[in-house]
């Protein structure tokens, strides 16, 4: 397999061949300055995650950009798994695309791991001219060798759901995905299942909407994301627009690992729920709500109701468990979804949130707890904010937990996030029965970083992910 496979490509032949991949030693992660007052460009992380090395959940090496107020978000691979099968390609460069800059890093992690290495700089007038694109979010490396970044909106910030395509090998902007004028009116994450010949984008808003920070206004008119958008992969345009009940920003989406698979959950952040879409017998595709997280009615908040607000969603490799983050309720969750079309939650650990005790929130009604859940300190840290990016071991064992949302949302929401810097955290993962405990000995705490308090985002292992790889 893989591992004796003497001419194969990057990643791994399957899923389930891919659980059997060697533990990770780093992890990949943007840190960002854009919103914290801190004039000092975005800059890479590597962090140790080896129980074994000397300077395990330590950050190793920072690797600065060359600009201010990126606002790095997400990163993507050159290549991976969907070229499994083709042996010139290796797993060498981090695509970086900036939310708010519009530009793309690509990054060298190849050459010293432990040290990752300015490669290229894609300038947004690149982008703009060539695109009619800008604030970037996903970026998929694709089976034809090209690397695919989603758009949230135009060069002026109107909302525009289009796709960057690179070439794989020399970064050059190859133009859109979509045939022209085929864009979405709103844009966010992406992810394709080529044996169904579909992908599935989502929505958050304009960027001219979002990036100075959240106004609830904006919801009543309309203006936030609640669609999910089909699109023929062959064809490259859109067939299909689900409009979801109750399913208000729809951010990340996950097709179930297994390429024949014809279904899979978004995560509705402001619905605080988990959809299930999947393809009718007719091959056209459908949407429901399986999961709904309920509202708490509190006091000393900006609204009288405080949604849990789901961030981010993972699947194991295996499709039998679901994680997803409330980044304001401040729970990480578990659902075994060996029916997916009836998740069964199996594990919730506290991580922070809005709702501790001693904060400045009451909760005056709550259908799901009988009290707020204690602050969580580690070693010697109370955590600031609540959990938000997620990345799980490949054997599913372990789950890396970041705290930052994204700058302008992190200081309305936690301004303490901004003063204390984010954290990254791990949980260990019962996969036999189920449930999640964190592990006290791991804290990565960017409140110490040497330029100041950073917010660190995505994670990404050098040898690819959970979110990162798809197969064919």
């Amino acid at each position: 397999m893989a591992t004796k496979c003497g001419k194969c490509g990057p990643g791994y032949p399957s899923p389930l061949e891919a659980m059997k991949g060697p533990r990770e030693e780093l992890v990949y992660l943007p840190c960002i300055y854009r919103n914290t007052g801190i004039e000092a460009p975005d800059y890479l992380a590597t962090v140790d995650v080896n129980p074994k090395s000397p300077q395990y959940s330590q950050v190793i090496h920072r690797l600065p950009m060359p600009n201010l107020k990126d606002e790095l978000h997400h990163s993507g691979w050159n290549t991976c798994s969907s070229c499994f099968g083709d042996s010139t390609k290796s797993r060498t460069k981090l695509v970086l695309p900036s939310l708010i800059s519009s530009r793309v890093y690509v990054v060298d992690v190849a050459t010293e791991p432990r040290a990752p290495k300015l490669h290229k700089v894609i300038e947004p007038k690149e982008i703009h001219a060539k695109c009619d694109l800008g604030y970037l979010h996903t970026s998929h490396c694709l089976a034809s060798g090209e690397v695919m970044i989603s758009s949230l909106g135009d060069p002026k910030g109107n909302g525009k759901g289009g796709f960057v395509l690179l070439d794989g090998e020399t970064f050059e902007v190859k133009g859109t995905w979509e045939r022209p004028g085929g864009a979405a009116p709103m844009g966010y994450d992406f992810w394709y299942q080529p044996r169904h010949n579909v992908m599935i984008s989502t929505e958050w808003a304009a960027p001219n909407v979002l990036q100075d920070g959240f106004n609830p206004a904006d919801v009543e008119a309309g203006l936030y994301g609640q669609r999910l958008h089909v699109w023929d992969w062959q064809r490259r345009e859109r067939v299909q627009t689900l409009t979801m009940q109750d399913g208000l920003i729809p951010l990340e989406i996950r097709f179930l690992h297994n390429p024949a698979a014809d279904q899979g959950f978004v995560g509705c952040a402001l619905g605080s729920n988990i959809q299930r879409f999947y393809k009718n017998q007719g091959g056209t595709w459908s949407v429901e709500k399986v999961i709904q997280v309920p509202s708490k009615k509190v006091k000393g908040w900006i609204l009288p109701e405080m949604p849990s607000l789901i961030t981010d969603i993972l699947l194991s490799l295996d499709d039998r468990f679901l994680y997803f983050s409330n980044w304001l309720h401040g729970d990480l969750r578990q659902y075994d979804i060996s029916d997916p079309k009836r998740p069964r939650l199996v594990g919730q650990i506290f991580l922070g949130g809005s709702i501790v005790k001693g904060g400045p929130v009451q909760v005056l009604e709550d259908q799901e707890l009988k009290c707020q859940p204690e602050p969580l300190v580690v070693k010697g840290k109370q955590v600031a904010g609540g959990p938000q990016m997620i990345q799980l071991s490949l054997d599913g064992t372990r789950l890396y937990v970041t705290t930052s949302l994204y700058s302008a949302w992190d200081k309305q929401f936690y301004p303490d996030l901004i003063r204390e810097g984010s954290v990254m955290l791990q949980i260990d993962v019962d996969t036999v029965r189920g449930g999640l405990k964190l592990n006290p000995n791991f804290l990565v705490d960017f409140g110490k970083e040497p330029l100041g308090p950073a917010l660190a985002h995505e994670l990404r292992y050098p040898g690819g992910d959970c979110s990162s790889d798809i197969w064919l």
